[in-house]
């Protein structure tokens, strides 16, 4: 794991410079001198926390520190004031905007490094008890509100440059029946061996998997058009089919099989994360009616704002065999 990252942000050069040297030795450091800049910083270089400047000329730290918390992208990471305004009205003002701490200049060197210090500590405990909250117990994949979250920050930060996004939906054909054949510990086994076929052909730090529910899985692709989520969803098909798990009552293999659903669409400002699931989930119930043992998917769009969350105008749906073994 690498060094916590820093953003410092202040409009005297001279400030950022002090702060650097206190923390340099412990700590990744990038800065912004203008409250513009910090935010587009923060949202590309995504820090462990941000040291930042009250008064500035233009967008004032103040707001700064509003619009970072109404970003879902960096909400959560924990914001220190740094300024000559020693007020109690100031630094209420600056808490109640959800800065963590205040520290007022000059700027003393032993003082930063035990706050930031602190706080990151904070921080990574609050990550850690994130994590355990998002997981899912059985297969250590994420789980379906960690999903979710993930669908709403990739949405908004994909939106800005107008890129693709898809979704896979993924279930194990007749699954009540394996479970009827073997036994829901067996069962159990089987998830779990699919969670980790699903986690070998999902390989990019920047993909998501997840245990939907039950049977059910789900990988976000992020920048991914619908070409190169075809070739994902045919390499977890063949992960699956690799394991050669036997299954008796299948209709469809004497192993174990699944059937993929995909969506795919250039993300824009007011899309949600319901409709990537929802598509995805339609293609995924496609894919059973055609047989199971399938991939289907689809590019789709929107026709007006008034049709954002629930409308989708799909393209024609693409089924795919899966290649016989």
């Amino acid at each position: 794991m690498g060094r916590p990252l820093v953003l410092i942000v202040d409009d005297e050069v001279s400030n950022i410079e002090i702060m650097n040297a206190a923390l340099e030795d412990d700590y990744e450091i990038c800065f912004a001198t203008s409250g513009e800049e910090a935010i587009t910083v923060a949202q590309t270089s995504l820090p462990d926390l941000i040291l930042l400047d009250v008064l500035m000329p233009g967008t004032d730290g103040y707001e700064v520190c509003r619009r970072c918390k109404a970003d879902p992208l960096i909400a959560d990471v924990p914001i220190i004031f740094t300024t000559g305004l020693g007020d109690e009205e100031s630094e209420a003002n600056g808490l109640l905007l959800g800065a963590i701490d205040y520290i007022v200049k000059p700027i003393h060197p032993a003082i930063v490094r035990a706050r930031v210090h602190n706080h990151i500590e904070l921080k990574r405990m609050r990550d850690q008890l994130a994590q355990l909250a998002v997981t899912d117990a059985l297969t250590g994949l994420s789980n379906r509100r960690r999903l979710e979250q993930t669908l709403d920050v990739e949405t908004a930060r994909l939106s800005r440059t107008d890129d693709w996004l898809s979704v896979i939906m993924l279930d194990i054909d007749f699954f009540k029946q394996f479970n009827d054949a073997y036994g829901h510990p067996e069962g159990d086994n089987c998830i779990v061996m699919i969670a980790a076929a699903l986690q070998r052909a999902v390989r990019r730090a920047s993909d998501l998997t997840a245990r939907y529910g039950g049977e059910e899985f789900a990988c976000v692709l992020p920048a991914t058009d619908h070409e190169a989520a075809m070739i994902v969803a045919n390499s977890i098909m063949e992960q699956v089919r690799s394991l050669g798990i036997p299954h008796r009552n299948s209709g469809v293999s004497p192993y174990v099989t699944v059937s993929v659903g995909i969506a795919s669409a250039r993300c824009r400002p007011g899309l949600t994360r319901d409709l990537w699931v929802k598509v995805a989930d339609n293609q995924l119930y496609l894919a059973k009616v055609a047989g199971r043992n399938k991939v289907t998917g689809t590019v789709f769009g929107i026709e007006d704002s008034k049709q954002l969350e629930y409308t989708t105008k799909a393209t024609p749906s693409t089924s795919f065999l899966p290649r016989l073994t």
